[in-house]
């Protein structure tokens, strides 16, 4: 039986990368489209949020001489291409699935506002949110915070290549210890890189928990659904 009947599932532009150095690797497109499927089937109501890491991302641009805004908007454009395989690899197996721009793109993808994603969502279909909010300076975990309490999701499901949020970066430092649950006030006390300051402070003002934990890892994701005790619960 499902925990959640409403979630919203951010996902990580350079988990799609998988075992290449840039861009998609099929494979894990169709083990995170498989997951997927298995929770929709199981009556969940799924909104979505890539990142465009693998492609672009505007913040590393702007740092190698690009205009921060324009930058930005590149990075836009690899989430609209990220969301436009996710939404291909869906469909493919069967589950109808929706990809809505924050910028008008006709005929890439419809324009995003609340009640057409609501409305969609409660028709059963996959909506992927792309284009982060359609400005620049807002990362695509802003967005996905932003499109969470929008569509009033009951969780944040923060699909990571770590299983949840530690003490340190466990990658970096082997006596790094992870926390089974932590609040925003300690996220912030610490100064852990959970998701950007803008993010975290908006999850915490609109009461939005957020679960982190691996996306990779098949299977995962519907033990998160089932209340399964994986990764990391952030709340107030």
């Amino acid at each position: 039986m499902a925990k959640y009947k409403r979630v919203l599932l951010k996902l990580s532009g350079e988990s799609l990368m998988g075992a290449k150095q840039y861009g998609i690797d099929e494979n894990r497109l169709a083990d995170y489209a498989t997951q997927i499927k298995e929770i929709v089937e199981a009556g969940v109501q799924v909104g979505i949020v890539i990142g465009g890491g693998n492609i672009f991302r505007g913040l590393s641009g702007a740092s190698k001489g690009f205009d921060r805004v324009k930058g930005d908007q590149m990075g836009m454009l690899a989430t609209v291409i990220n969301s436009l395989a996710l939404s291909s690899a869906l469909t493919s197996l069967g589950v109808k699935a929706r990809v809505l721009t924050a910028i008008r793109m006709e005929p890439i993808g419809e324009f995003y506002n609340k009640w057409y994603a609501l409305e969609c969502l409660n028709r059963g279909e996959v909506v992927i949110m792309s284009a982060g909010t359609g400005n620049p300076f807002f990362t695509t975990d802003t967005g996905s915070s932003l499109r969470g309490i929008e569509i009033e999701a009951d969780v944040m499901l923060k699909g990571t290549r770590v299983d949840g949020i530690y003490t340190a970066d466990p990658e970096k430092d082997p006596t790094a210890t992870k926390f089974d649950d932590i609040t925003y006030d300690e996220v912030l006390a610490r100064g852990l890189k959970v998701m950007d300051l803008t993010a975290t402070c908006m999850c915490k003002e609109n009461n939005l928990p957020i679960i982190v934990f691996d996306m990779d890892t098949v299977g995962n994701l519907k033990k998160v659904i089932d209340g399964e005790s994986i990764g990391t619960l952030v709340h107030n």
